[in-house]
């Protein structure tokens, strides 16, 4: 039992006993800094229920914890605050039981636990992974670990999104201006070859619309009318009807980008279980509607299309059928939605990362589902995210301003180097090993710098402030890492037994508490759907542990048990280190 839990029975049944009153709830903090103590009963809030000296009732109470708590060994109470110095033995105790747990933090996955699917990516194929694919993939990915961790089963998957008039766009362009190039021939990764031909049609079309104007045209009916425009919505057309041709070309060019995507998710370092295509998910939710409607869920207006009224849950009305029978991306989702229940039968939840200018649209898709009756549909989570911005300004797709989400792996490992050598941290590494170790270095900065920022806010990200040795960043907290990994290499002697008994410095004890948290820190994480929890936890450990190692002697302590226990508790802080960066995808270096 932790000591909140012991803590809040034995101040419940003080009261009691001292006061013949109930108490239902009993408020916790830690000891503010400039008052001896580990943890501090706030009790304000009793005075609602017992009446009397606050003063007083707090010396009473700390009395009775005294007298009736082993591990309370002395009080103090400050106006309404009463703070508790706990035991040495307490936190030994707590060291001992975790210091082997090599899944301390986690929870196991059982027969019962909750089963999640995770939906993450979902790029377009007309285009390479940007900057804000990267904020979404860490995002789903993270997340998918963090709830694993705290002890559901995940799937993760993604929808690309491969149909529609943005893959004809490039289409048209390669068959115009392409001649016949390929990934092979030109070198380049498939998705970025496609990317290329996204931006030629639109510098075509550009240029149709001015010649248009010049014309005479007027500029909104030139962009209707561009002929390069109406070629790819004949494409679109051909596509749509099977037409053998096009449909070839389609396959050939959405194969080069699934083979570039794979390229960019090795690199990044994420996974996935399963994998959705709008082609075979864009008419699902046809026959839904068509039961919906019967059931008086959906109603038809006079022109034939479908609607959903939903003005008495805060919205409006949405259209999930068009007049012509063909559907909106309302009713593929609600389909697709079905259809991953349908093939992953245990599934009761589902989170979909996807960017805040979605939100309305998943408000009434959950809201929708949970109208047909499906009971999953109230465990259902729209993850969010804010835009990711640059110093230079937005990125715009059409125009080829993207930031590459490739480019930006190869900067952050190149500026990891150059920051590296004029540190001079390297010597007596090899070329490889140092190249290895830039990789290491820069992706966990790009990591660790946007997975720290609460998922609903928008992110300037500054590649050269995110590779920063000091602060509140990804490096700092790897070579605190690989510092601790020193500290256990140059140890050379046995530490494994276990310490009964030692008297427990304040730096120790600090650390100790803060590695007490690391299991609730995961839940609340996972609660929240927040990697930012576990990424600040994990800054606020770095900086107790670097206290207590300037300011405690470890390999140098003339008193061996001190040594052993010190180097044990140094090698406990490197492994939740180590797995909590994992939660967040990040490596850690052995040596820095």
């Amino acid at each position: 039992m932790d000591i909140q839990h012991l803590l809040s029975a034995k101040v419940k049944e003080a009261f009691s006993s001292i006061f013949n009153a109930t108490l239902e709830t009993v408020e916790f903090q830690p000891t503010r800094k400039d008052f001896e103590g580990d943890i501090t009963v706030v009790f304000f809030p009793m005075l609602r229920v017992v009446k009397g000296n606050p003063q007083q009732i707090g010396q009473q109470l700390g009395e009775y914890l005294v007298e009736h708590v082993d591990e309370v060994v002395r009080f103090n109470v400050v106006k309404g605050f009463l703070n508790l110095v706990i035991a040495d033995e307490f936190y030994l105790n707590f060291f001992n039981d975790i210091k082997d747990d090599a899944d301390f933090g986690s929870v196991k996955v059982s027969d019962d636990s909750d089963v999640v699917m995770v939906e993450y990516s979902s790029p377009n194929t007309n285009k390479p992974l940007h900057l804000g694919h990267i904020r979404n993939n860490l995002l789903g990915y993270s997340v998918s670990e963090i709830l694993k961790a705290s002890g559901k089963k995940v799937y993760k998957t993604q929808i690309i999104n491969d149909r529609g008039i943005h893959i004809c766009k490039s289409m048209l362009a390669w068959q115009r201006f392409g001649n016949g190039e390929t990934p092979e021939s030109t070198g380049l990764k498939g998705d970025k070859l496609v990317g290329n031909y996204y931006v030629a049609f639109d510098k075509a079309y550009k240029a149709e619309i001015e010649e248009l104007v010049a014309g005479g045209m007027d500029k909104k009916q030139a962009e209707k009318e561009a002929p390069i425009l109406l070629e790819a919505q004949q494409m679109l057309r051909k596509w749509e009807s099977g037409d053998e041709e096009t449909v070839a070309l389609w396959k050939k060019m959405n194969q080069w980008v699934y083979n570039g995507f794979e390229v960019t998710y090795k690199n990044l370092g994420v996974d996935f279980d399963s994998y959705y295509y709008e082609s075979n998910t864009y008419l699902l939710g046809k026959d839904v509607v068509a039961d919906g409607l019967e059931k008086g869920v959906f109603f038809k207006k006079e022109d034939g299309s479908v609607w959903i009224d939903l003005s008495d849950e805060g919205l409006d009305e949405k259209i999930v059928l068009r007049a012509d029978g063909t559907a909106v991306y309302m009713t593929q989702d609600i389909g697709t939605a079905i259809q991953r229940v349908k093939d992953h039968p245990d599934i009761n939840g589902m989170v979909y990362t996807v960017g805040n200018e979605q939100d309305y649209h998943f408000k009434v898709l959950f809201t929708i589902l949970k109208k047909l009756g499906y009971d999953w549909a109230k465990q259902l989570y729209h993850l969010s995210y804010g835009m990711v911005d640059l110093p230079s300004g937005k990125m715009k797709s059409r125009e080829g301003t993207v930031v590459d989400a490739d480019d930006l792996i190869v900067e952050m490992a190149n500026t990891a180097g150059e920051i590296s050598e004029e540190l001079g941290k390297l010597e007596g590494y090899s070329e490889e090993e140092k190249q290895s170790l830039y990789r290491t270095i820069g992706l966990g900065a790009l990591k660790y710098y946007i997975l720290k920022v609460d998922p609903r806010k928008r992110i300037l990200f500054n590649p050269e402030e995110s590779v920063d040795f000091q602060g509140n960043t990804g490096p700092f907290i790897q070579y605190t890492y690989a510092r601790i990994q020193s500290i256990l290499r140059k140890a050379g002697f046995d530490h494994s037994q276990r310490i009964s008994s030692v008297k427990v410095h304040e730096k120790e004890k600090e650390l100790l508490k803060q590695l007490q948290l690391f299991p609730e820190i995961i839940q609340q994480a996972a609660a929240n759907y927040s990697p930012a929890l576990i990424s600040n936890y994990t800054y606020d450990l770095v900086k107790e542990f670097n206290s207590f190692y300037q300011n405690v002697s470890i390999l140098g302590a003339e008193d061996e048990t001190e040594k052993v226990f010190r180097v044990q508790l140094s090698k406990k802080v490197g492994e939740v280190i180590q797995s909590a960066f994992r939660l967040l995808g990040v490596d850690v270096p052995e040596r820095m």
